[in-house]
């Protein structure tokens, strides 16, 4: 790349972690809503989902897979979009934690470890948490409150009153997104909740909800429409009786996203929720109309309301504008051919060079396109203008700050000048504002930055810090101790004791929101995975979080760019060599050993139509031939010198796009059958599969017969047979969570669903195993799922995993682990060799014992080197197969079938792992020694002997297996 192009993209790099990740959600104020001019999936009921997760643990409980156990093996350093936090106003060293997807966590220690409260629920979902101390009693409003891409939805209120040991559902199934949740402090059994509503479709459980018996019963106190929803909700201090609240109007499609309407407004109540006025009427100075956005609440007395509103109005400022230098796109768009023709070759070529026209676009040719008509001098803007970003162009007057001083009846905004950098056009995702509860004059408000106020909002400084993420989520305020700072943001938590001017981080939770993963064969094999927000990661897949590294300095995991970080490959001939990036197809071909990185987005000929990127983009590199990489936009891109230089190779392989602010109509996934070069698969957001055999010479759509419009989360050709192709669709962006899951034999051709017993849930991921072609891993929005059977049946994984959206999965083809790539909790891994061997033969017989792994003998079991410290206890596990659940011994016997040990356990039927940890019996110690005379086996440290050096074997009902101690 040339420098000043290098720079430019580079620039867009270093920014993308601030605020690239929802450039296409710029919502322009004059976008009214445009989701009635197109036809639309029906939302699931909430009946339908209830049942659904009914069935989903009955299927948890019979599953032949149930005792697989999975690992956590993090990330943890990157963490994951923060929503809310509660904290004990009388000991604020315990305070709870909720993620966007990630669930909810407890800490008694001020942040240094955590643990998980909410894996016993059917989501990780969360919107708001609120606690009631005195009782211990916890609410959690499932489903984010935010209205980002990956803001999933809830199933409605949960109560626990165990500290999450159990969780009951106490009502607003069909709620989806809750904004806020407000507990009476003297009755635990009266709660205020703000209802969102659902985010891709109407519905009428929206508003304020009052129950006063603890959940048993609801009230719809303030209704708005199908469409608006309460954000947000705040009582005064010290009189419950006085509660303010905001709704919001806002609908979000997978080509639209509009987050301001005529019934955002704020609301009071003096009856404790009971009824509700709106106070920002047209008189009150707080902006009303069709561009009033999404509006936060600080309360600080019955007098004193601060107002966070993003407005969608348009701008009117008349200060002049600082002199831009050199020409500037819109000057093209007026241009005339003659006018063009004039200029300065040096001026003209500066516009090129500096906007990443591709080389060939010099001023020389340029001036030649446009005398043969080839070219328009508008051309020269629309290059730039893809659809998929307007950098930052915004028309609107984005975050403001109002103030009332007498209860809400009147408004008054804090500041003169704009809130420059703080939402960048997209303050639906924000949208929180604090005010301390000892200074009335402090506020804080929540953006990319955090801003702090101490002149009641006339001027604002920024509080974020090089060790804070930027997108900020929730904040709280000791009411004891000013400065003591909780921050919650999309990158975890961070704590200051000095209002901000410093933090501490508190990412020790593994809930990072990975969207895709990757493995290559190095041995320890590494493990990349792009994440919501949080770059681009690297590790190797036996690092296992401690804090071992904070001696040495160097996290196990590495990053490998910001951003929102998506797709990677990796050259199986070079693993240092990495194809990555961010949104909307911003990728890079990365060298790790030299630290090279090179820009490789395709960009459309002058005078075409601009490509439209996918958020995540798809990539893949030719399983024939590592120097071809494909890259899907709304045509397929290949490159025969890894991204060097691209052609297309296809049409437009969707419908086309649709007109709204958010990119649409793109390609989301590729796939190339390894038997054939060139025979590909490509599946589009607006629901079409195509087909090309012939190195996309020509591509056939293959997709008529499935339901319209669903996005294609994957197309796969089959590794183990060539006429074999998989295709999973998602309704999300919907609001339908019906499982759409398909498998041809022929090309596409025709196609049998497979969906058959798995519970009712979004698909984002299906792969075949590489060793067993009948066995079939599926990742859905609410868990992970097996078939042995192509489909016919499926089994569900459940050990070790919460109800987590699993967005990528991975089987490593050596290894033969299982990895999954969730969104909200990280990585998880499992070893798979019992489960690839598994056939009808095996599945027929009483039990099977599957093969042990050989260990080396260590001196060290049961032993330490200091009595202070706890002795290192070895483990292996045996890993057993049995057709009908019961008790069972299981035996360990030595070479001579004299009895060493022996492990008794109820074996559920299906696949069991028996942790085992290598020790004999005291008569088994005696028997290795009479028969070895020379044998000495001491007792350990730990009062417990194990075995030597040696072959022995596990036994269980005639089946036998040996093992090695080497």
């Amino acid at each position: 790349m040339l420098g000043s192009l290098w720079l430019i993209f580079n620039f867009k790099q270093i920014i993308s972690r601030y605020f690239m990740n929802r450039l296409q959600l710029i919502s322009l104020g004059f976008i009214i809503l445009v989701a009635t001019a197109f036809g639309q999936q029906p939302a699931t009921p909430s009946s339908v989902i209830k049942k659904s997760l009914e069935q989903k643990d009955a299927l948890m409980q019979k599953s032949l897979v149930k005792n697989i156990p999975f690992t956590n093996i993090g990330p943890t350093v990157m963490s994951g979009r923060v929503t809310d936090l509660a904290v004990n106003p009388e000991n604020p060293i315990e305070f709870y934690v909720a993620y966007a997807s990630g669930g909810v966590w407890h800490t008694i220690n001020n942040g240094s470890t955590f643990k998980p409260i909410l894996d016993a629920a059917n989501t990780q979902n969360v919107g708001d948490i609120a606690v009631h101390w005195p009782t211990r009693t916890i609410w959690v409003g499932t489903g984010e409150n935010n209205s980002s891409r990956s803001s999933y939805a809830g199933i409605g209120i949960l109560k626990s009153i165990d500290n999450g040991d159990n969780w009951e559902h106490v009502g607003l199934s069909d709620s989806h997104h809750i904004g806020r949740i407000l507990i009476h402090p003297d009755n635990p059994d009266i709660v205020i909740v703000g209802v969102t509503g659902h985010l891709y479709s109407s519905n009428a459980e929206r508003g304020i909800y009052k129950t006063t018996d603890g959940g048993k019963t609801w009230s719809n106190t303030l209704y708005v429409d199908d469409t608006s929803g309460i954000i947000d909700v705040q009582s005064v201090p010290n009189n419950f009786n006085i509660l303010f609240a905001s709704s919001w109007t806002r609908d979000r499609k997978a080509w639209n996203f509009t987050g301001n309407g005529v019934n955002s407004a704020i609301y009071k109540s003096e009856d404790a929720g009971t009824t509700w006025k709106k106070v920002s009427a047209k008189t009150s100075g707080f902006p009303t109309g069709i561009s009033v956005g999404r509006i936060g609440l600080a309360v600080f007395d019955e007098n004193l309301i601060y107002a966070l509103h993003d407005s969608q109005f348009h701008r009117t400022d008349s200060k002049e504008k600082s002199e831009t230098r050199g020409l500037t796109k819109n000057e093209f768009k007026t241009m005339s051919v003659e006018q063009l023709l004039n200029l300065e070759d040096k001026k003209l070529n500066d516009y090129l060079k500096t906007n990443g026209f591709q080389e060939k676009y010099r001023a020389d040719n340029v001036k030649q396109l446009v005398r043969s008509g080839t070219v328009k001098p508008i051309d020269l803007a629309n290059y730039l203008e893809d659809a998929n970003a307007m950098l930052f162009d915004t028309p609107v007057i984005g975050a403001e700050v109002y103030k009332s001083e007498d209860g809400g009846k009147t408004w008054k905004k804090t500041h003169d000048d704009y809130l420059e950098g703080l939402y960048f056009s997209y303050g639906y995702y924000f949208g929180e504002i604090r005010v301390d509860p000892n200074d009335v004059n402090a506020i804080y408000v929540l953006g990319v930055p955090l801003l702090k106020s101490k002149d009641a909002g006339k001027t604002f400084t920024s509080i974020s810090r090089e060790n804070v993420h930027a997108d900020h989520q929730a904040l709280w305020i000791n009411p004891k101790k000013s400065g003591h700072l909780i921050n919650g943001n999309d990158g975890g938590l961070n704590m200051s004791y000095d209002d901000g001017d410093n933090w501490e981080k508190l990412n020790v939770n593994a809930v990072g929101q990975f969207y895709a993963i990757n493995v290559d064969n190095e041995k320890p094999y590494n493990i990349y995975g792009g994440l919501q927000d949080n770059g681009v990661w690297v590790g190797p897949h036996n690092a296992r979080e401690s804090k071992h590294w904070h001696q040495s300095g160097q996290y196990p995991w590495e990053e490998l760019m910001g951003g929102d970080g998506m797709q990677i490959q990796i050259d199986s001939r070079n693993s240092d060599v990495v194809f990555t990036g961010y949104q909307f197809g911003n990728y890079f071909r990365i060298n790790r050993k030299t630290d090279d990185q090179t820009y490789i987005q395709p960009k459309h000929e002058l005078g075409e139509n601009p490509y439209r990127f996918n958020w995540q983009t798809p990539i893949l590199l030719s399983p024939h031939n590592q120097d071809i990489l494909y890259l899907g936009g709304n045509k397929l891109m290949r490159s025969m010198n890894q991204g060097d230089t691209w052609e297309a190779i296809s049409p437009d392989l969707t419908n086309g796009g649709k007109k709204g602010n958010v990119a649409y109509g793109t390609l989301t996934s590729i796939s190339e059958s390894p038997f054939n070069f060139g025979l590909l698969y490509t599946g589009s957001d607006d629901g079409l599969v195509h087909i090309s055999e012939n190195a996309g010479g020509s591509w056939e759509l293959i997709s008529s017969s499935f339901p319209k419009d669903l996005w294609v989360t994957r197309v796969i050709a089959s590794q183990h047979k060539k006429e074999r192709v998989y295709v999973a669709l998602n309704g999300y962006r919907w609001d339908d969570f019906t499982t759409y899951l398909y498998v041809s034999q022929d090309y596409g051709k025709t196609w049998r669903n497979m969906a058959s017993n798995m519970p009712m849930s979004p698909v984002n991921v299906i792969q075949e195993d590489p060793k067993n072609e009948n066995i079939l891993y599926v990742g859905t929005d609410n868990g992970t799922y097996i078939s042995f059977n192509q489909g016919d049946s499926w089994e569900a994984f459940s050990k070790g995993l919460p109800a987590v959206a699993i967005h990528d999965l991975v089987v490593h083809p050596e290894a033969n682990d299982l990895i999954l790539g969730t969104h909200g909790r990280s990585l998880y891994t499992a070893n798979m060799e019992p489960v690839q061997k598994v056939n009808a033969a095996l599945l027929a017989k009483k039990v099977t014992i599957f093969p042990m792994e050989s260990m080396r003998y260590s001196s060290r079991w049961g032993n330490s080197w200091s009595q202070y410290l706890e002795p290192y206890v070895p483990e292996t596990q045996i890993k057993v197969y049995v057709k009908e659940a019961g008790k069972h011994t299981i035996e360990i016997r030595s070479a001579n079938n004299d009895l060493l040990n022996s492990i008794t356990a109820d074996l559920d039927a299906g696949f069991n792992y028996i942790s085992y940890n290598l020790s004999i019996s005291e008569k088994g110690r005696k028997a290795l020694m009479k028969q070895q005379s020379d044998l000495d086996i001491p007792k350990a440290q730990n009062d417990t002997y194990y075995l030597p050096k040696g072959i022995y074997s596990v036994q269980l009902l005639g089946e036998v297996v040996d093992f090695e101690i080497k």
